[in-house]
């Protein structure tokens, strides 16, 4: 008898006050299991509901080394399919197994896609600040660690919080986020001419407008940082206005990444296959995670597009890891986008500093050291959990509000 799934488990847990999932597959041979990254930070109760009620119920029983045969069945058990709660249970699932299958072989991940194509994981990091002084120091911490792409605001995304303004919206108009585009634009093409001043033209330099502003306002940001050498713009039109990045490839030279809300094949194909993007922005758990992934660094190899893999703090070091296990073995690899969770001997001194409950919760992350980010090479993924650390910090279902952005007239505007 192979080795069968014996139970299909959730543990929510949040270290720095921000909701993860991470699904434990446990298998018929003591000892064996697996970890995955199912995080839906502000849906993790529908995740967790997936898994718990459907996903354990359909795989109980079978062999986990069929893990594409597997990815297919949760895919099309539901009938309708893809969508971010049920790709980030699916990719809990996924990236799983695969830990499985590293633990079984004896190899680190990477090692089963091919081996590795570069030794070391160039990152990039967030640098903000309240003016530019502030932000230019931020950025030269940066360099000083070995960074040598930053991605650059001021403010958050999409400028600063401007605030119901007296006489800009109408009266009784709903809280929230509010922006001013035309504003934006401006102190960004200011901003990114400060820091050249400041920084040279050294430092690799990327800017999110995180789809906050109009397609046609995209296309004028654009054009107005040329002149600064941006390494890319990243998510600069809503996926529901993808079609946008035709005229914004045609009007400037500035390499283009796209796709952190992407959910399925049919939203990014015809980008890739018609060379609108420079970089693929995927964040994996969305895409139904590393069996997804791997497919869709395959396919934008074909056409010259590298992938950037999204990297925030609301997702697990466990998808941390699969993210550089990815960069490790791809041809097409560009830059992996790092949220800073740094091991201990690095920045950290000790647990009780930044990210100490963290790395308590999730032993095995990564190893930043000098720009890079070097897998652990234990079997599987590399990282572990501590449940008894986990039930330390539960999650909170409350109703998210950072995604509440509003244009000057109070209208919702995309997050």
């Amino acid at each position: 008898m192979g080795v069968r799934i014996e139970k299909v488990r959730v543990i929510c847990t949040a270290p720095e006050g921000i909701n993860l999932v991470v699904i434990k597959i446990e298998t018929n041979q003591p000892g064996l299991y697996g970890l995955g990254c199912g995080t839906f930070a502000y849906r993790h109760l529908a995740v967790k509901l997936v898994v718990e009620e459907y996903l354990d119920p359909l795989l109980r029983g079978r062999e986990v080394e069929n893990i594409e045969e597997l990815w297919q069945l949760m895919h099309q058990n539901a009938y309708w399919r893809n969508g971010p709660i049920e790709n980030n249970a699916i990719s809990g699932v996924d990236m799983a197994l695969w830990d499985i299958k590293g633990k079984m072989a004896n190899m680190p991940v990477y090692q089963l896609f091919g081996g590795k194509c570069r030794e070391g994981i160039p990152v990039y990091r967030h640098a903000d600040g309240r003016d530019l002084d502030e932000l230019c120091d931020n950025i030269q911490r940066f360099q000083e660690m070995g960074i040598t792409t930053i991605r650059c605001q001021c403010g958050g995304y999409g400028g600063e919080d401007y605030g119901r303004t007296p006489g800009t919206a109408p009266e009784g108009a709903q809280p929230g986020v509010y922006l001013d585009s035309r504003s934006y634009i401006r102190n960004t093409v200011k901003l990114f001419d400060g820091i050249r001043s400041k920084i040279g033209y050294e430092m690799n330099l990327v800017h999110d407008v995180h789809e906050r502003i109009a397609p046609a306002e995209a296309i004028k940001l654009a054009r107005e940082l040329e002149p600064y050498d941006l390494f890319f713009l990243e998510d600069p039109v809503p996926i529901e206005q993808t079609s946008w990045l035709r005229q914004l490839r045609q009007q400037t030279s500035i390499p283009i990444a796209e796709g952190e809300l992407f959910n399925n094949p049919s939203e990014w194909k015809s980008l890739i296959a018609e060379q609108l993007i420079d970089f693929i922005r995927v964040h994996i758990s969305q895409a139904g995670g590393i069996t997804a992934a791997r497919k869709l660094q395959i396919f934008a190899e074909q056409f010259g597009v590298r992938t950037a893999w999204h990297g925030p703090g609301d997702m697990s070091p466990i998808a941390h890891a699969a993210n550089i296990h990815l960069d490790l073995a791809s041809a097409n690899f560009g830059v992996q986008e790092w949220s800073g969770i740094e091991p201990p001997n690095f920045v950290i001194q000790d647990l009780k500093g930044p990210h100490g409950a963290l790395l308590e919760v999730f032993p095995g992350l990564p190893e930043y050291r000098n720009g890079y980010v070097y897998a652990n090479d234990n079997p599987g993924l590399g990282v572990d959990i501590n449940e008894k650390e986990a039930a330390k910090y539960p999650c909170e279902n409350v109703v998210t509000t950072w995604t509440q952005t509003r244009k000057r007239d109070g209208s919702l505007q995309t997050p």
